[in-house]
């Protein structure tokens, strides 16, 4: 069963997104929360799978709340979705940043939140690789490029070349083919990454390939 908690300030927002989850027979809605604050607290206290946060609410604001459970929870622990009203949002990076695995439109469809929450679910983010490469790089782009980072200093050369590709927007696929590797080799060469850099999906890894200069917008893959 995956277990959810609502996080949204306003009422009738929460409702319908409960009403879609709980017709689910492996999803149910744990608890909500009308501001950041009581989020953080549903959070800590029961232990969701996955936390559907609106980004913009009171005390803290979604970005913030954001910020805790994934700093009280660990890189295994309970997972967040950030709910936007924009396809692009300035606060969607940093939520990223943050530790958030991907976000929403509040008007997506219903069989599109369905699919979100099992996918964040099961470990995997909720971006699509690409759609994560170019939001990011739209915000990325704004700041100044970094110089070498002794976070990589872990990796090894292959794994670097892999989270290269990974920011630059490839699936496990795309990667198999451009390394000449199996798509399960692949899969585990970018899990390896992952857990050497202790980040928790995909989207973690974008952000670390643009933040430690490995990827830059424009550059090609």
């Amino acid at each position: 069963m995956i277990r959810v908690v609502l996080a949204d300030d306003q009422t009738l927002v929460r409702a319908g997104f409960r009403s879609i989850l709980d017709d689910e027979d492996d999803i149910q809605v744990v608890g909500e929360a009308g501001d950041g604050e009581r989020a953080v607290a549903l959070a800590r206290g029961l232990r969701p799978d996955v936390v559907l946060m609106d980004i913009r609410m009171p005390a803290p604001d979604g970005l913030e709340a954001t910020r805790r459970i994934v700093a009280d929870t660990g890189p295994a622990g309970v997972r967040v979705v950030i709910l936007t009203t924009f396809d692009v949002d300035d606060y969607v990076y940093g939520a990223l940043r943050a530790g958030a695995s991907g976000f929403l439109v509040k008007d997506t469809e219903p069989t599109e939140l369905l699919h979100a929450v099992r996918v964040v679910a099961r470990g995997d983010a909720l971006i699509a690789p690409a759609v994560t490469q170019r939001l990011i790089a739209e915000f990325a782009g704004r700041a100044e490029r970094p110089g070498p980072s002794p976070r990589l200093s872990a990796l090894t050369e292959r794994e670097r070349e892999v989270l290269g590709l990974v920011g630059a927007g490839l699936s496990n696929d795309e990667i198999a083919r451009r390394l000449v590797l199996s798509p399960a080799t692949a899969k585990t060469r970018v899990s390896r990454t992952m857990t050497k850099l202790g980040v928790r999906d995909r989207a973690q890894l974008v952000i670390v390939a643009y933040e430690t200069g490995l990827t830059a917008p424009g550059r090609p893959a």
